[in-house]
């Protein structure tokens, strides 16, 4: 079982992808395993042929135990007491589903190779799944069956929200030259990629590096204030929240923030993350604009000592010069370990990221 993270002491194997007696090219796909935060397709170490499988799919196991061999011809190792059946063809397995229905059926308990799928050449898709959770009963309709993630989820905000010392600052801004802003950063690309998000984590990384004590940890009684600026970006995803990391933020320009944005989102939620991607974030933006929400606040993803929460952007009144006039704005919500930043430093720090967004002229680019 390899290890795929620093803090990672076991690993449950989800699936194999080749069976006992299987030949195999180097580099190939073999197995899924996943951690505590990812799940992680592992490749064949070598060519050769697999066998002595101990570990069965579903099966949790400690790092650095032999869970398999890669033979070369002519060799051979002992046998396995209790030998685990090979899976189904590969093809069988996984050509035949979407990663979303094989997703929903295995937190549901539906078997795949038992339905009839809809999609293209036959593929089994999410609603054919969901027709046959609907069809068949359910044991216990009060409990609902969440993935590791899910529950490694809860267990780390449930741990914040119990021993860091939340307060939370919040502030309406004027949102228009942030609107102009991005206008203006697609017109230029020729394409609409570029998101508020990725704005977002352009102006806190700027607004981190001018407040470094926002930018640190309680760690034995002390304040560690981190020698980067990673930027983690909140991810919903089927199975629960991932936070992936954009490192050294504030080195990048946006085009950069951007590509990295995207291509971290795509491979949250195709579960195709690496560890390296959710380590060392040092702040945190969870943006629910998308889904209507006006303001909210949320939990500190310990050990960092803040995270953003944002609102939509939505025109509203407001009085300039003493008159009244419409303007797109947004509410920002900061949580804050109190043990790292007090009220007047965070406060300093929400009015340089509120003054970066009402005029980021200094960082366009």
């Amino acid at each position: 079982m390899p290890a795929l993270g620093m803090a990672q002491e076991t690993g449950k194997v989800l699936r194999w992808l080749r069976g006992e007696g299987d030949v195999l090219v180097k580099g190939e796909p073999l197995l899924e395993v996943e951690t505590d935060k990812v799940t992680v397709e592992i490749e064949a170490p070598a060519a050769g042929t697999l066998t002595g499988v101990t570990a069965a799919e579903g099966a949790e196991v400690a790092v650095g135990t032999v869970i398999a061999f890669v033979v070369a011809d002519g060799e051979s190792i002992e046998p396995a007491a209790d030998p685990v059946p090979a899976p189904a063809p590969r093809a069988a397995q996984r050509g035949l589903a979407s990663p979303k229905a094989r997703r929903l059926a295995q937190s549901s308990g539906v078997a795949l190779d038992a339905l009839v799928g809809s999609g293209p050449n036959g593929a089994v898709v999410a609603a054919d799944v969901e027709a046959a959770m609907a069809a068949s009963p359910v044991a216990d309709p009060g409990f609902i069956e969440v993935a590791n993630v899910w529950r490694v989820m809860a267990d780390r905000v449930t741990r914040s929200w119990q021993e860091v010392p939340h307060f939370v600052l919040a502030r309406e801004v004027d949102a228009s030259r942030l609107e102009s802003w991005r206008a203006s950063v697609r017109r230029r690309a020729g394409s609409d990629r570029t998101s508020h998000t990725d704005l977002l984590v352009k102006l806190c990384a700027e607004a981190l590096r001018r407040h470094p004590r926002v930018n640190a940890s309680w760690r034995d009684g002390s304040i560690a204030v981190a020698g980067a600026i990673n930027v983690g970006i909140a991810v919903a995803i089927e199975d629960g929240l991932v936070v992936p990391v954009v490192r050294d933020a504030d080195k990048l320009d946006l085009a950069a923030i951007s590509a990295r944005s995207r291509e971290l989102a795509e491979a949250a939620r195709a579960g195709r993350l690496r560890p390296d991607d959710l380590q060392e974030g040092t702040f945190t933006i969870s943006n629910l604009g998308m889904y209507g929400v006006d303001y909210f606040q949320a939990i500190v993803n310990a050990p960092q000592a803040a995270i953003l929460a944002v609102g939509r952007i939505l025109e509203r009144p407001a009085a300039v010069h003493g008159e009244l006039v419409v303007r797109p704005t947004m509410t920002l919500a900061i949580s804050f370990d109190h043990r790292v930043v007090d009220g007047a430093r965070g406060a300093q720090f929400l009015e340089t990221l509120a003054d970066l967004i009402e005029e980021p002229a200094g960082l366009v680019g």
